[in-house]
Parts: structure tokens; sequence; C-alpha cells
């Protein structure tokens, strides 16, 4: 199979991320932090290096604010149920995946959180910082938007955004889940109070594993219970990453996710964002000779992440699919969990055929592609 639908999962993994989840499951099969025999101890030690890499990583100012979550949607709903209460006015993007949308909604409406949406620019940095701005108001807790587009690849300027948050006393949230991984994000430099990451994506990490880095409290905890500190309480610990933390951890993902760390350190982001990159942009030149209808954008390739959403006139995105399916090539369509961002598109009756690409992709996975798309024209 052409893998091609790397935004939803990277579909194939490194040799060292699976020798490292066989090592978790044959070596470090016990509860970390629970026990004192020699055996969890070892376990809670490597779950702890993990934390260090990925502190080290984004430059977070302390390992202990590293989390694990089940995945990026529950990091995501720990921040924003955690931190927004009554009365509390927050900004999200016109881009956002349903993983912001649905709860800042579900907060909306039970809890009276106001929001606001605000428009971001295709071409223009400028103008996506004026639109966040404009909707700035007395009571703006928060801006909480994603780092890069799972529908067009289009990067925020998250750097700005953090010190526009940082000016006005706004606390700052990024859905990394496109873009860690793929390029630099540094916390303490973005002034980024949350950071939610999605391991299996571009670090290349089992599924069933999500990452919270938090750099300020939250005070609501969606989830409580068992976390091998302070059990004579009754209530959740305040100290990081027990009070986010509670149940058996996924050790085999944890470990994996370590690997996958290291995996990336040593390609560097770099080399692994221009192989992604220029693939895309093949891909892109390709469809213009073909006359797609093109939804991605590339004037400036640091501007956008590899993803490019295109369709093919007189077919919907679905049909596409599944001509391609039959070609063994394997792409995303639909709405891909993102309405806002179709809605912006004009595409919310047809949605998108998505194609994302991984450091293992190669031009002749792109070219088989186009062949077969030429077919169908």
């Amino acid at each position: 199979m052409i893998y091609l639908d790397n935004a939803a999962t990277t579909g194939q993994k490194p040799m060292s991320v699976i020798k490292a989840v066989n090592n978790a499951l044959i070596n470090y099969n016990f509860n970390p932090g629970r026990s004192g025999y020699s055996n969890s101890l070892k376990t809670a030690e490597e779950v702890y290096k993990c934390r260090k890499a990925l502190k080290d990583f984004f430059n977070a100012t302390s390992e202990n604010n590293v989390c694990f979550t089940y995945n990026c949607t529950q990091a995501i709903n720990m921040v924003l149920n955690g931190v927004l209460n009554k009365g509390d006015h927050i900004i999200i993007s016109s881009l956002e995946h349903n993983a912001v949308f649905r709860p800042i909604n579900y907060l909306h409406k039970e809890k009276g959180i106001e929001f606001d949406i605000a428009n971001v620019d295709l071409i223009s940095d400028e103008i996506t910082i004026k639109n966040i701005e404009k909707h700035i108001k007395k009571n703006t807790k928060m801006i909480f938007l994603t780092a890069a587009s799972n529908v067009l690849g289009r990067k925020l300027p998250i750097t700005r955004i953090g010190e526009l948050c940082k000016s006005k006393n706004i606390l700052f949230g990024v859905d990394a889940a496109q873009l860690a991984g793929k390029a630099n994000i540094d916390m303490q430099r973005c002034y980024i109070d949350y950071l939610c990451i999605a391991p299996h994506k571009s670090f290349y990490a089992p599924t069933g594993l999500g990452v919270l880095i938090a750099e300020k409290s939250i005070d609501n905890v969606i989830i409580s219970g068992g976390t091998g500190v302070n059990s004579i309480q009754p209530f959740q610990p305040n100290d990081f990453p027990e009070r986010i933390e509670s149940g058996t951890q996924n050790i085999p993902a944890i470990l994996g996710l370590k690997a996958g760390v290291e995996f990336v350190k040593n390609k560097t982001l770099r080399k692994i964002e221009a192989h992604e990159i220029v693939l895309v942009q093949h891909l892109y030149k390709s469809l213009k000779k073909i006359n797609a209808e093109l939804y991605t954008i590339y004037p400036e390739q640091k501007m956008f992440a590899p993803v490019l959403s295109f369709n093919i006139k007189g077919f919907t995105s679905e049909e596409v699919g599944e001509i391609l399916n039959k070609n063994n090539i394997a792409v995303r369509t639909g709405l891909h969990c993102a309405p806002l961002a179709h809605k912006q598109l004009k595409t919310l009756e047809r949605g998108t055929v998505r194609v994302s690409t991984s450091l293992f992709n190669n031009y002749d996975d792109i070219d088989r592609l186009i062949f077969c798309l030429k077919r169908i024209i």
C-alpha cells in the first residue's frame, strides 16, 4: 500500500519504535510508581526518561509538567475544561479540529463560556494576528488554537500569538497534533502555557497515547483516581504530573514515544520537514497541471506543513478516495473532523481529498498517485 494519510497517524513506524514497544512488553511490563520492588522502579525510571526527552525537545521548564493522557483530544479537553470557568472568554481559530471546537461549544452551552472564532488568512500572518487581536476582550482568559491545520497544512504564527498573549496576560494553549515532530516548537520562546501533542503522528509512537505539557495550573480535573502518591487524601493531588495522570499508564506506548523522539532528533527536524514538504510541493505542481481544484496554497514553504487538500472536478472526495483505494493508495477524504476549515474553504458539502506525507514516503509514491488521478480525469 502507498500510505498518504500520515496526518491521521503515521502508517509506518521506525524499527527502533517497534523494538522499544516489544522491549517494554518483555522487560518493563510493570506498574510504575505503585510499588517499591525493583522492576516497578525500573519502569518508572524509563517513564521519567520519556518525560525528560519531551521536556528538552519542547524546551518546557520541568519534566514534571509533561503529563501522559489517552490521546491528544483528551489533553485538549483537560485544558479547556480544566481552566475555563463561567464568564470566561476564549478565542479559537477558523481552522480548528473538532477536538477543540466541540469542547468549546459544550462549555458555551453548559457553562456559559464565551468564545469567538478568529479567521486565519491563508497568506498573511499580519492579517491573522489582527483578526485575533480584534476579538480580545476584558474577560478573555485564553487563546487556544491549532499549530497547523489538519486540512490545509497552514501553520499559524504561534510565536507572535504567544507574544501577544504574554503582553495581554492571556493564557496560551496550542493543539500541536499536526506540527509536533515536524517543526520546532519552543514553549518558552512562544510563551505556550499548554501544549497538546499526538505522539502517534510525527513521533511515530503507537496510538492510545497523548501528551499534555502544562506550564500553568489546571484547577478543574475531569478525571481523578489513583496516582500512586498521597493515597490517603480523598482529592486529586495538586502537583503535576499526578494531577493529570490517574490509573495505569500505557507503558509500551510511552517507551515507544521515547524511541520516536530519539528517532526524530537523530534525523533532525530540518531534514524531516524538507523531505516531506518537497513531496507535497511536487504533488501540488503536478495537480496544477491537470487542473485539479487546489485548496492548499504554497506561496512560502515555511507557512505550510506537509498536508495538501484538493478535489477532482466532477467527483466527490469520497469517490476519488474509493478509486485510489482500489489502486492500493490510502488518502483521507471528507471533512477531516474540521468543519470550521471547510466552512472557510466552502467545501462543507464536498469535503476534500487530503494527502499527507511522512519521512517514509518518496517521489515514486507521489508519481503513482498522480498517474492514478490522471486516469480518473
